[in-house]
């Protein structure tokens, strides 16, 4: 049998808080003992002890595979040090995000698309963490119809979020799409305006949203992203979605809660304040109790940074670990393996230490196995020759 003992650590389950230990059997929380220390155990010297994050929106991976337009890499590279990332900030199972869409000016397809999400099926198995996808798709392009029944085949695919592109909806006005558009390919405002106002009545005329949902109903947990107003919500809600992404106003995030839906905000927008484009802020929509889950969006460190800012205005420490753990693995069905320190699930855990307003992650482990360890304990030395002292010569 092989079991570990965790102790001198400040644990956070879903409910309490307390000074403890842990003990591990093959991968599994054995017991968990309050108020306790052992000598023989590892000792976490009072850092905090939480489940492994669980980010159900990250936008990483495209850029480790294209950190430049005309830079790309290999998936196996790419994913392999997203997957290092992620672990350094104390996450433990990460849904990488693949946007499905024929969406030109992007230079993204359907067939790029799934070619992308097998190579990331045949690399997933060899890495640290737990990965999964997460497709972003575009329900409003006939062009999705020869590509359902190949993405329905992709293993690691477990979340399927409605996307809608129709310019000058959801997160971008059209005049904001307009401006964007003309700084990207040097036309006027006018033949910029015509062409958008083409794209948009063409694709207000397409709605696949319950094909995809009767594809992926019994597979994937199914969502809406970038919710402006109640109708897309209605819609949402109507076309199966359970969970309101990143909605953008109070109304919309209202609307979602009303209706029993799970609502996720970024945590970079919570930690900075507010949103990156103007859009609702976390901190409002927490204001109201609108918020489930915090996802990572497009800053790993923010999700654990977050936690801590929480803890530190007042938020209970089990309410904002959960929204980082527990709540996740809720929506996605996870809550009875992961998500929680409690007797009898994964040893998914992760210590860290929070002294400078963020999350300095010390110990990842995943089934209990330690997959990263780091000493902030001992500071780097210099090096014996200050660059000062070097002489200069002149050439």
């Amino acid at each position: 049998m092989n079991t570990q003992l965790l102790t001198n650590a400040q644990i956070v389950t879903p409910s309490a808080h307390f000074t403890g230990s842990i003990e591990i059997d093959n991968g599994v929380i054995a017991a968990i003992h309050k108020d306790k220390f052992y000598r023989d155990g590892h000792d976490l010297k009072g850092a905090w002890l939480i489940p492994g994050c669980i980010d159900i929106h990250t936008d990483y991976l495209e850029k480790e595979l294209h950190p430049r337009s005309s830079a790309s890499f290999p998936m196996p590279f790419a994913l392999h040090f997203l997957d290092a990332r992620a672990a350094s900030c104390g996450i433990t199972t990460v849904f990488s995000a693949i946007s499905f869409s024929d969406n030109e000016s992007k230079g993204r397809n359907f067939e790029q698309a799934i070619c992308m999400a097998r190579q990331f099926d045949e690399v997933r198995g060899s890495l640290l963490l737990r990965h999964f996808l997460h497709a972003r798709i575009d329900p409003n392009t006939h062009a999705l119809l020869d590509h359902l029944s190949d993405m329905a085949l992709l293993e690691s695919l477990y979340m399927v979020i409605f996307n809608e592109n129709i310019p000058g909806e959801r997160q971008y006005s059209l005049n904001q799409q307009i401006e964007m558009r003309m700084k990207e390919h040097g036309t006027s405002w006018e033949v910029t305006r015509d062409k958008l106002l083409a794209q948009i009545q063409e694709a207000r005329e397409i709605n696949h949203r319950h094909l995809i949902y009767e594809a992926f109903k019994d597979k994937c947990v199914i969502g809406s992203h970038d919710d402006t107003t109640v109708a897309h919500i209605l819609e949402a809600h109507a076309s199966g979605s359970v969970l309101a992404e990143m909605p953008t106003t109070l109304a919309a995030a209202r609307k979602a809660k009303e209706l029993g839906m799970w609502v996720c905000m970024g945590a970079p927008n919570y930690y900075r304040g507010g949103s990156h484009c103007g859009n609702l802020a976390c901190v409002d929509a927490m204001e109201e109790d609108l918020v489930d889950i915090l996802c990572s969006d497009y800053h790993f460190p923010t999700m654990l940074g977050s936690v801590v800012r929480m803890i530190d205005e007042g938020m209970s420490p089990s309410k904002a670990v959960n929204m980082v753990t527990l709540n996740p693995a809720r929506l996605l069905r996870f809550d009875e393996e992961i998500g929680s320190i409690a007797v009898g699930l994964k040893a998914d855990l992760v210590a860290f230490q929070s002294e400078r307003s963020f999350a300095s992650v010390t110990s990842v482990w995943v089934e209990g196995v330690c997959k990263m360890a780091a000493d902030y304990t001992e500071k780097a030395r210099p090096l014996t020759g200050a660059i000062n002292t070097i002489e200069s010569h002149t050439l």
